[in-house]
């Protein structure tokens, strides 16, 4: 349906604006959301109330139109058809908490069943998402965690200490264990990103004292594909002892591979991080990049639409299990109300190849 289609009838000699409750409850059409079944017409009637209804589960990233988030799309909408529920992926256009917050209080209204959300900010969130759980939705963060009083489960793609200690290791191989490096990271207040770098410090420090952090705030690059890139050609020029650069976002990362190509550094400054194996292909075939980090994508936005359905048909309660069977990925480990996809994948021109996302 088109914006201009979403609230007016032409009548008579002019536009009547129509506000009946039943425009009200399709509005969400206006937005892209995975298809329904002609049969699942009653919407905002959940298992609990009336119990023929399809489960809905709304599901939102940072932001959409980013690779990284494209593909935990294509895992959500896999993991809706084959446990025949209802999957909204929908998100801000930018890393903007208030938009999150805005949609969520739209999904709210429209009584979802559960909720999936990585949020831009772990703090300013918390008072939507107390909001749905008082409303008997079941809360899920993925991706990044807000605060565990305001959700029911956390879908981590791996545990902070493994995503840390391999970037570090790569980092210790790639441009040795007294490398001066920097990171570069999408937003201070990414909880994710924020975990990630504190355990990258203090594992640092047990394993490679000698490795020397240039500058104690990180660089900032916004998930601005042109700033990150800008940044880097930066820090190039500002610190010429710089050995090693950890970009830590599915978008600074290539921004950064593409500054070191510019700049023809690659033999002098080793860059690695994280971010889909699509991205990155071509600065790996041409060795600007040589080793780098992530999970599947794919699989966690599969994975978070799995445990959103469960949580909201009782089927899965926090601490009560210790492993979590979902779908094709089998059984996966449940830390009280934290579910983890598994351990990182080191990708290199060896296996780039093999995946797809």
């Amino acid at each position: 349906m088109s914006q201009g289609n979403c609230g007016y009838i032409k009548v008579g000699f002019g536009f009547i604006a129509v506000v009946a409750t039943a425009l009200l409850l399709i509005a969400p059409g206006c937005e892209k959301s995975a298809p329904l079944p002609e049969s699942d017409s009653a919407i905002g009637t959940g298992p609990g109330e009336g119990g023929s209804a399809r489960l809905r589960v709304g599901v939102m990233p940072k932001l959409v139109g980013i690779p990284f988030f494209n593909a935990t799309e294509v895992g959500a909408e896999e993991a809706g058809r084959e446990l025949g529920i209802g999957v909204n992926f929908d998100g801000p256009a930018v890393n903007d908490v208030q938009r999150q917050v805005e949609m969520l209080e739209s999904w709210i209204a429209q009584k979802y069943d559960a909720i999936a959300v990585a949020p831009n900010d772990p703090d300013a969130i918390v008072p939507v998402l107390e909001k749905a759980r008082k409303r008997g939705m079941k809360v899920v963060t993925w991706d990044a965690d807000a605060s565990p009083a305001a959700r029911d489960f956390f879908v981590n793609q791996c545990t902070i200490e493994s995503i840390a200690k391999t970037l570090m290791d790569v980092m210790a191989e790639g441009a040795g264990e007294d490398a001066n490096y920097i990171i570069i990271t999408g937003s201070l207040t990414a909880a994710n990103q924020n975990m990630w770098m504190g355990a990258m410090e203090q594992y640092r420090q047990e394993k490679y004292p000698n490795m020397t952090n240039l500058s104690e705030t990180p660089k900032v690059s916004e998930e601005d594909l042109a700033l990150a890139t800008q940044v880097m050609t930066d820090c190039l020029k500002t610190y010429p002892d710089l050995d090693g650069v950890f970009a830590i976002t599915s978008v600074a990362l290539p921004g950064a591979a593409e500054a070191l190509r510019k700049a023809g550094a690659a033999d002098k400054v080793f860059l690695t991080g994280l971010t889909t194996p699509n991205d990155l292909k071509g600065y790996v075939e041409d060795g600007t990049v040589k080793r780098f980090v992530l999970w599947n994508p794919v699989d966690l936005g599969y994975l978070a639409v799995h445990v959103a359905a469960a949580a909201a048909k009782g089927e899965l309660q926090a601490g009560s299990v210790q492993s979590f069977k979902a779908g094709r990925l089998g059984e996966v480990k449940v830390e009280g109300d934290v579910v983890v996809l598994g351990d990182p994948i080191i990708f290199d021109a060896s296996n780039i190849n093999q995946y797809d996302f």
